[in-house]
């Protein structure tokens, strides 16, 4: 090999492992920001419209950080308790969940109001989006079977809750909570996504 060529192949190697150790550094200062993994999401569905729209790429937080005046002990803020707090275009916290029964990506919806084991939240909900239930018994999680949060996608009219989405969301389920959110950057990932 000549001198040129392993010159070459030196600034090559050196170009690659420069650009690795900065790809790293960014990560880890994301990370210690965030205090989760991964930083951002990308929305996957309408459901968030037109707050979020799909392919926006969401910067996400540890629910216990960077809460508002009205958090919770679990460090969320509910759209009903928010008491003028908001993010991503609402009131309240949008919480990025999984529930353990539900396959595929997790969701982000607004976290909108707390409900206690057992509780009956038909009388506390808003009658637009119990989905033309006019009873607790006809909602499939109500009484509540757990604690946890009642959400909705801000575009949808019903709460995932009374369409059977999932059951009230346990503070454990959730991952994360939206911060703010960068148009379009998250096609990326989705197309990767659809290759994988």
């Amino acid at each position: 090999m000549s001198d040129d060529s392993q010159s070459e192949a030196r600034a090559f190697a050196r170009d690659a492992l420069s650009t690795v150790a900065v790809g790293v550094a960014v990560g880890a200062v994301l990370f210690a920001v965030s205090g989760v993994w991964p930083p951002m999401v990308a929305v996957e569905s309408g459901s968030m419209q037109p707050t979020l729209e799909r392919g926006d790429l969401v910067v996400v937080t540890a629910e216990g950080r960077y809460g508002g005046p009205a958090a919770d002990d679990y460090g969320v803020v509910t759209a009903n308790a928010s008491e003028g707090y908001g993010r991503l275009g609402g009131p309240g916290d949008v919480v990025v969940y999984d529930t353990p029964s539900r396959d595929g990506s997790p969701i982000i919806h607004r976290a909108v109001f707390w409900v206690e084991d057992g509780e009956n939240w038909y009388d506390r909900a808003n009658a637009s989006y119990v989905d033309d239930a006019d009873s607790c018994a006809e909602l499939l999680y109500c009484p509540a079977p757990h604690a946890g949060y009642v959400t909705r996608g801000d575009d949808n009219d019903y709460y995932d809750q009374a369409r059977g989405i999932a059951p009230p969301v346990r503070p454990d389920w959730v991952r994360a909570k939206g911060q703010f959110h960068v148009p379009y950057l998250g096609e990326l990932r989705l197309e990767v996504q659809k290759l994988l």
